[in-house]
């Protein structure tokens, strides 16, 4: 049975047609994004504790995965609802799975620090976002191997539902923010309008960013539900959250009804060792608090994907924040954290100082330090702005371990051989 809620505008390619087989166009998005060198990378990417230091904490990998099944769920969940969707008109899980799986493929080692790192470094050279190298990513780099094609020819739904921004980095009248598109992918947000004019209402920085497709939206607070709730599970277990520092927490943030029975709810969990348990149904609870609103857009008429928007319970959205304010607080601002995003700094800064001095600014005797295919690509890129981006490719394309080793093998002299450069 054919699914009414999706066209050929949807389905379209970008970067040309590709071959298709048994499977529909996002099972192969889905397919393909499993299959990539760049998702298979993201099991030795921090996601909050350092990758590799126990087997227990969440990576960017399992991250993705436990987003893509909430993701799926909330799908299957809205699709039992009395309301639009039905049996032949239907958000495609497919499609909201690929987008899940895909949506941390542009995060670069050391998590949020190295992110941040990387912001300051390309600030003046077109700027640093995950998304936006996500994006990137699956338009350039991915299957690159194959003669003429670049990138992994995204559908353009898949495409959309990964661009939770998409106000570019030059649009902003002051300092960016921290969200936003490369001035590059201009025609990565037309081909995603379909060439349509964004109104003028819409042209702000924030508002465009606010600008999403239902099956974005739906990645978002799978997203948001996940790492929620799963930063205080690892938080718990790596000993950040103890009962004494979430009581010590809440006696200076805990205001009001909802978030004193939060935070009674999670201390007794802790107490009774059954904060797994605790979380699964609450995981469980901020699916069935989606709910599907009619919109009217510019993008309306052209596909369902914006004639429809999420809608959370509120308060779902209130246990959320109170969970990331919990995290971000205790964990993130907690010293163990902090050094190792002092750690980040100095690692991601030496390499791009390193690799500007030998790569780019050559007024002098050059080292050629990088892999022989890494130099190939800065040395062909036209001008500082572009040659800036390919290391910043290289830098964000590394898991922890392998930026770990590159800077011990370059700056450590006892460490490595002639044989380790590859």
């Amino acid at each position: 049975m054919t699914n009414r809620f999706y066209g050929p505008f949807d389905s379209e390619t970008f970067g040309g047609a590709r071959k298709t087989d048994y499977r529909n166009a996002f099972q192969i998005d889905r397919d393909r994004i499993i299959h990539a060198h760049a998702f298979r990378k993201l099991q030795s990417k921090t996601q909050v504790f350092l990758s590799g230091e126990y087997d227990f904490y969440r990576t960017r990998l399992t991250h993705s995965m436990e987003v893509a099944q909430i993701g799926r769920s909330i799908c299957q969940f809205l699709r039992t609802l009395k309301g639009p969707l039905r049996d032949d008109f239907f958000i495609d899980p497919d499609l909201v799975e690929a987008i899940c799986l895909s949506h941390d493929l542009g995060h670069p080692p050391f998590g949020h620090s190295g992110e941040r790192t990387l912001q300051e470094l390309m600030f003046g050279w077109g700027g640093f976002e995950g998304n936006a190298q996500t994006v990137h990513l699956l338009i350039e780099t991915m299957y690159q191997e194959r003669a003429g094609v670049r990138g992994m020819q995204p559908t353009r739904a898949l495409l959309d539902g990964v661009l939770k921004y998409k106000t570019l980095f030059g649009e902003f009248p002051k300092r960016p923010s921290n969200h936003f598109l490369y001035d590059t992918q201009e025609g990565v947000r037309s081909f995603v309008f379909g060439g349509a004019r964004v109104p003028r209402s819409l042209r702000t920085g924030e508002a465009l960013n606010a600008f999403k497709s239902v099956e974005c939206q739906i990645m978002d607070w799978a997203d948001d539900a996940a790492y929620s709730v799963n930063d205080i599970t690892d938080g718990v277990k790596a000993g950040f959250l103890t009962i004494d520092r979430i009581e010590a927490w809440a006696d200076s943030n805990v205001d009001g009804p909802v978030a004193s029975r939060l935070a009674d709810e999670l201390l007794d969990a802790i107490r009774a060792e059954r904060l797994p348990n605790i979380f699964s149904d609450r995981i469980g609870s901020f699916i069935t608090a989606c709910r599907l609103r009619e919109r009217d857009n510019f993008m309306a008429k052209s596909t369902e994907r914006y004639r429809f928007e999420l809608v959370v319970a509120p308060d779902a959205l209130s246990q959320v924040q109170f969970y990331k304010k919990m995290a971000n607080d205790i964990i993130f601002e907690s010293p163990q954290l902090q050094q190792m995003e002092h750690k980040a700094r100095k690692v991601l800064f030496d390499l791009w100082e390193s690799c500007w001095r030998n790569y780019v600014d050559t007024g002098r005797r050059v080292v050629r330090i990088l892999p022989p295919a890494v130099g190939a690509l800065i040395d062909a890129a036209k001008g500082k702005r572009a040659k800036a981006r390919r290391i910043c490719d290289w830098l964000a394309g590394l898991t922890d371990g392998m930026i770990v080793r590159t800077h011990k093998r370059i700056f450590d002299p006892e460490f490595g051989s002639f044989r380790d450069l590859s």
